[in-house]
């Protein structure tokens, strides 16, 4: 576990203050996320293909490399690290 403790000398509360920022952190990595998941969703319609069985082929080196498909797998890419970014702005508490 790691504590991370702040300290402000001004009377102003800052609690509020970080607790809020984090909030619209998270807002804006879940509307990146949801984005991602429709660009991903966009692929496999197009391709008639899920995403886990291209990445699978991709690495693989059974598919030949286009824009597109670089795309897909920096979409791919993306998603996981929403995905941890996500987990881990969940994991935050606050102590009194």
């Amino acid at each position: 576990m790691v504590e991370l403790k702040l300290v402000f000398k001004r009377k102003y509360q800052l609690k509020p203050l970080v607790k809020a920022a984090l909030y619209n952190e998270l807002r804006l990595m879940e509307a990146g996320m949801r984005r991602t998941e429709e660009r991903l969703r966009g692929f496999e319609e197009k391709y008639h293909l899920i995403t886990e069985d291209f990445i699978s082929s991709y690495e693989n080196n059974a598919i030949e490399e286009t824009v597109d498909l670089d795309e897909w797998v920096g979409e791919f890419r993306m998603r996981k690290r929403f995905k941890e970014k996500i987990e881990t702005r969940k994991d935050v508490r606050f102590a009194n």
